[in-house]
C-alpha cells in the first residue's frame, strides 16, 4: 500500500459535534467542511477521552487513554515519559509543525530530573510536547514570546500594550466605550479586530505560508484552532450572522422527581458558567457568536483547502478535522464542558484519504464507535510508521477509511474526568484523590462510575437527550454491574509496559537460557 506524503492535522477548540452542516445543524452552514467530508470519511460515533482540553488533546497526541498518559485536567504536565506524535515522526527524522494551540503542559521536573535545560535541545524539545512551534498561541491569555500573534497585531495598527485584549477580544458598545470580550453580556458586539487579522485567519496564515515553502519537500502540519472556544467574541460580520437565526432547542434538567447526581448538582450549584448557562436569555445571546465563529472558521478552512487545491497538494495529504471536545451552550443547565453528556464528548471527526484504496469509502458516514486515541496511529500507518502497539491503545482508522471488513471492531467507549481542580470538589466535601469518573458507552447505556459517589446510568435508546438518569433506580441493578465489569475489564487491558516493545519480549522470552545459565536445575 501506498504511503501519504503529507499529513494535515487541524483541531478545532471546543467545536461541538453538531454545529456542522454535514452533520445535520439545520440552520449553520458550513460548506467548506461539507465539502472535506464529500472528500472522505465522516464518523458519527467519535469520542474523546476527557472533555477538558489538556487531557483530551494529550490523548489524541500520545495515543492513549488518560489514565496512561496521567494529564488529568489543564494544570497537570505531560511526563516526559509520554512519547507524543512528534516524538514517534523524530525518531524518524521528520518534524510535526505546529501553528495553533496544543496546551501541552510542560513536565518541568521531569526535564531537570535528567539534566536538561527546557530552553534549548532535548529539553525543549519536551517542554513543547514534541511539536516544531512555527507558532504557538493557546488563545486563553495574551499571546506570550512563543507567538508572534501580538507583534502581528501591532504591525497592523492595532496599538496598544495588550492588543488581544484590547482588539481581539475587546469590543465598544452602544455608547462607545470600552467592553470586553471575557463578559458574556458583551458577545453581540463586534471584535474591534478586523476578521482578516482574527486569530482563526492569522493561525491559516501560518499554515498556507508554511505549506507553501515547503514546496514539494513532505511536511506534517499540526493547524489547531482556538475557536469556538471563549471569550465569546467574534469579529464583523460574524458576530450578526446568526444573532436574529433559531438557535436551536435548549435541552432541559431533568424530571423534578429524579435527584440530580451530586457531582452534576455541584456543578450547577458551584460554577459561574453553568449558573450563568442556566438562563435562558444568556443562552439565546451566546449561541449565534457561538455560531459565527464557527462559521469564520469553515470560511477560514476554505481558503487553505483552495491553497492546497491551487498547490496540488491534496493529490498526496491526509487532512485530519476533528475537535478536543464540545460545549454545552446551557444544555442541561451547563455551560462550557467537562461532564459525560453528548454535547461535550461527541466530537466531529473527518479524515481525507487520498489513497486510491480509499475511494470506495468517499463521501459516506462510518457509524461504528471510533475514540481520539485513533487519530495517532491512522495519521503514523499513513505514513508508513509502525505503530507502537505496547504503547498506543488506540487503532489504527484505515480499514474503516479502505471499506475493508473488520470482525472485531470496539462496542464500546471510554473518557474520563479529573475534577478535583473544581469548586464542585469543595461543594461536595471530597479530597482531590476522591475525584475520578469514569464513563462507557455502548450502542444502548452510558454508565458512569464517580469515586465514592453512586454512579449514573442512561438508557440512550429510550432516552436520547439523556434526562432520566437510572443510577440509582433498582430496577437497573443488572445493567450497572454489567456495564461496571466492563470499566474493571478495560482498566485491566491498558498498556503498562511501555519501555520495551512485544517482540522483544518474545525474543527475551527464556532467554537466560542462551547464555548457559542454570536457575533451579538439580
Amino acid at each position: 500500500m501506498q504511503t501519504v506524503k503529507n499529513v494535515l492535522f487541524i483541531m478545532s477548540d471546543q467545536l461541538r459535534w453538531d454545529y456542522l452542516s454535514c452533520y445535520g445543524h439545520p440552520v449553520l452552514q458550513t460548506p467548506n467542511i461539507d465539502r472535506l467530508a464529500a472528500r472522505g470519511v465522516r464518523f458519527d460515533a467519535a469520542y474523546v477521552q476527557s472533555a477538558v482540553c489538556v487531557p483530551s488533546r494529550m490523548s489524541y497526541y500520545t495515543g492513549r487513554y488518560v489514565t496512561s498518559h496521567g494529564a488529568s485536567w489543564n494544570y497537570v504536565p505531560l511526563s516526559i515519559v509520554q512519547q507524543t506524535f512528534g516524538d514517534f515522526m523524530a525518531a524518524r527524522e521528520r518534524e510535526v509543525a505546529l501553528a495553533g494551540k496544543t496546551h501541552v503542559i510542560p513536565d518541568y521536573r521531569g526535564i531537570e530530573r535528567v539534566g536538561l535545560d527546557p530552553a534549548t535541545g532535548q529539553g525543549a524539545h519536551f517542554r513543547r510536547g514534541g511539536f516544531v512551534e512555527l507558532d504557538r498561541y493557546d488563545g486563553h491569555a495574551v499571546p506570550g514570546p512563543e507567538s508572534g500573534y501580538a507583534d502581528y497585531l501591532r504591525a497592523n495598527g492595532y496599538v496598544g500594550d495588550d492588543p488581544w485584549n484590547q482588539y481581539v477580544v475587546g469590543a465598544l458598545d452602544e455608547a462607545g466605550n470600552f467592553a470586553s470580550g471575557w463578559l458574556l453580556r458583551n458577545a453581540h458586539l463586534p471584535a474591534r479586530v478586523a476578521k482578516e487579522h482574527s486569530e482563526t485567519a492569522y493561525m491559516t496564515d501560518c499554515a498556507i505560508n508554511y505549506i507553501g515553502e515547503k514546496g514539494e519537500q513532505p511536511w506534517i502540519l499540526h493547524l489547531s484552532y482556538i475557536k469556538p472556544h471563549w471569550p465569546m467574541m467574534a469579529p464583523d460580520p460574524y458576530h450578526a450572522l446568526y444573532r436574529d437565526a433559531d438557535t436551536g432547542p435548549i435541552v432541559g434538567t431533568a424530571k423534578p422527581e429524579h435527584e440530580p447526581h451530586p457531582v452534576l448538582d455541584a456543578y450547577r450549584r458551584a460554577h459561574e458558567d453553568c449558573l450563568s448557562h442556566s438562563k435562558e436569555e444568556v443562552v439565546r445571546h451566546v449561541r449565534p457568536t457561538y455560531m459565527g465563529l464557527v462559521k469564520e472558521l469553515d470560511d477560514q478552512i476554505g481558503r487553505l483547502m483552495a491553497e492546497l487545491e491551487r498547490m496540488d497538494r491534496l493529490k498526496d495529504t491526509m487532512i485530519v478535522f476533528c475537535s478536543d471536545h464540545g460545549d454545552f451552550l446551557g444544555d442541561h443547565g451547563l455551560g462550557e464542558k467537562e461532564l459525560f453528556y453528548e454535547q461535550a464528548v461527541r466530537v466531529p471527526l473527518i479524515i481525507y484519504d487520498p489513497r486510491a484504496e480509499a475511494d470506495a469509502t468517499r463521501g459516506t458516514a462510518e457509524k461504528r464507535f471510533v475514540e481520539s486515541i485513533d487519530v495517532l496511529p491512522t495519521m503514523l500507518d499513513a505514513l508508513g510508521v509502525p505503530v507502537p502497539e505496547h504503547i498506543i491503545e488506540g487503532r489504527a482508522l484505515t480499514p474503516l477509511l479502505h471499506g475493508a471488513a473488520v470482525d472485531d471492531w470496539r462496542d464500546c467507549v471510554f473518557s474520563e474526568l479529573d475534577y478535583s481542580f473544581r469548586d464542585a470538589r469543595r461543594l461536595l466535601g471530597r479530597s482531590p484523590d476522591e475525584c475520578h469518573a469514569w464513563m462507557v458507552r455502548t450502542a444502548r447505556w452510558k454508565y458512569v462510575h464517580y469515586k465514592g459517589l453512586r454512579p449514573q446510568l442512561f438508557d440512550l435508546q429510550a432516552d436520547p437527550l439523556e434526562l432520566e438518569d437510572l443510577g440509582a433506580d433498582a430496577r437497573y441493578e443488572q445493567v450497572r454491574a454489567e456495564m461496571h465489569a466492563r470499566l474493571a475489564d478495560w482498566q485491566l487491558n491498558l498498556k503498562w509496559r511501555t519501555g520495551i516493545d512485544n517482540a522483544s519480549v518474545e525474543r527475551g522470552t527464556e532467554g537466560w537460557k542462551n547464555i548457559d545459565m542454570k536457575i533451579g536445575v538439580w
